[in-house]
């Protein structure tokens, strides 16, 4: 591959991580107003949250497959157009139905975006291994940032243009990543074998997710025995089954099993997982604790997120800086710490009728900066256990087991806040900032239990 202006590039796959991110939680803050408008229910307001990030989770794995057999810039640039058009469908929606039927397909434009733009990096810093590191932690920053920045935005955006506003600030982000790829995004030719389309796979993935979402969804309203509840449990588990089944004798499966085989891959997805889970599902939680129990304003809420974006950034850089001289363990060790003490900090001190700012300060910071370290670390885990033709499905496996983990999160955490009592909130969000402290202590003890940088070496030695 010929020179190419490699600056330019990072910053074209950077807009599109922005756009991706800055849709997971930028709704977060409208969602009390979009219930009014559109007389939803808290259920089908976790579905305006989870109908984007299981579009994004069930197809991320075909996406990776298609970047690898039909170039990268291509899929790219379909992810562009597609996000696009279903921003304006959004932004149009007449209901809640059609606002969650065009937030999932959102979701898929997220899809093709995301490996896509990581498979780009991962080429045109093929021969740069610390260059690469740097690149992920700007790339990875400015996708931290935007989802720190998410409530933020939307509550300024809200305050003065209403929730549909929301989705209208997509439109020229997208449009400027589009002509950008155009301009400075070679073709990049993967040399792996040509790959195809898992279709069972695929369909089996969409059943089991969204069953299984929308069961948990659901608990708190029908209750755990119900047969819509139990039936769908049922079918998320017999299409899981069915899935590993399938993957697992399929000469071209969407889900290469034997990537789990490699040193570090499952331990950093299964981390990934961990990050997410806690970190959508308290940001649900939050938005709804800020309007409704503490009475804020969509503005004032909004702004409260503002300590989550700074150190976001500044963690992400840092991050960079420290991988390229002890590796990727030791970044998610001291990011699992960090964000399960932001966690816990805001459990003790932040959560009352009567809280402070200043008290929930420090919680909302560490939370940020122990995301913005490890996340990176373990993106570049991930891409450095596997060959350079096989990024693309590698790193559609880690978000897609991030996208799983946030909207299993939210669908749990929301479970726990559907109460109308202001106690029983209030005991609800104490719950899941416990269970969100456990998880990132779990994930900086699985880092420590894992040699990431000997996995890393193996793999390209």
């Amino acid at each position: 591959m010929k020179p190419t202006p490699s600056l330019a590039i990072l910053l074209a796959c950077s807009f599109a991580f922005i756009i991706v991110q800055l849709d997971v939680t930028i709704v977060n803050v409208a969602l009390p107003e979009i219930g009014r408008e559109l007389h939803a229910g808290v259920s089908q307001l976790q579905w305006v949250v989870d109908a984007y990030t299981l579009g994004f989770a069930v197809f991320l794995l075909s996406a990776g497959a298609m970047g690898d057999r039909f170039g990268s810039r291509s899929v790219f640039l379909t992810g562009f157009a597609l996000f696009t058009a279903a921003s304006l469908a959004c932004a149009m929606a007449p209901g809640a139905l059609a606002l969650n039927l065009a937030r999932a397909v959102q979701g898929v434009g997220a899809a093709l975006l995301v490996p896509s733009s990581l498979s780009i990096l991962n080429a045109v810093y093929a021969h740069e291994r610390k260059l690469l590191a740097q690149a992920i932690a700007w790339w990875t920053a400015a996708g931290g940032v935007s989802i720190a920045a998410g409530p933020v935005l939307g509550g300024i955006l809200m305050s003065a243009f209403g929730w549909r506003s929301i989705f209208w600030v997509n439109i020229p982000i997208c449009l400027i990543g589009f002509w950008l790829t155009l301009r400075v995004v070679p073709v990049i030719r993967h040399n792996g074998p040509a790959r195809h389309f898992d279709i069972p796979g695929q369909l089996l993935a969409v059943i089991a997710l969204t069953a299984f979402i929308g069961a948990v969804i659901e608990v708190h309203a029908l209750g755990l025995t119900h047969p819509a509840v139990l039936g769908a449990f049922a079918v998320a588990l017999a299409a899981a089954v069915l899935f590993v089944r399938v993957e697992a004798r399929s000469a071209a499966p969407m889900l290469p099993l034997q990537l789990f085989k490699l040193t570090g891959f499952s331990p950093a997805v299964l981390f990934g997982v961990f990050v997410n889970f806690a970190y959508y599902g308290i940001i649900f939680v939050l938005s709804f604790y800020l309007q409704q129990v503490r009475g804020f304003s969509v503005l004032h809420a909004g702004l409260i997120f503002l300590p989550l974006t700074g150190t976001f950034l500044f963690a992400n850089i840092a991050s960079g800086w420290l991988q390229s001289r002890v590796g990727s363990r030791l970044p998610m060790i001291i990011g699992g710490v960090l964000g399960a003490s932001g966690y816990a900090l805001l459990g003790v001190f932040g959560i009352s009728t009567s809280a402070s700012f200043w008290a929930m300060l420090p919680g909302l910071a560490l939370i940020p900066a122990g995301m913005g370290l490890a996340v990176p670390a373990m993106t570049t885990a991930i891409l450095g256990s596997v060959e350079k033709h096989q990024a693309g499905t590698a790193s559609a496996v880690l978000n897609t087991a991030r996208q799983v983990g946030g909207a299993m999160g939210v669908a749990v955490y929301g479970a726990l806040v559907a109460a109308t009592a202001t106690a029983a909130i209030l005991s609800g969000i104490e719950i899941a900032l416990g269970v969100s402290t456990a998880l990132l202590l779990g994930g900086a003890l699985l880092a420590l239990s894992t040699n990431f940088n000997q996995g890393e070496k193996l793999c390209h030695s």
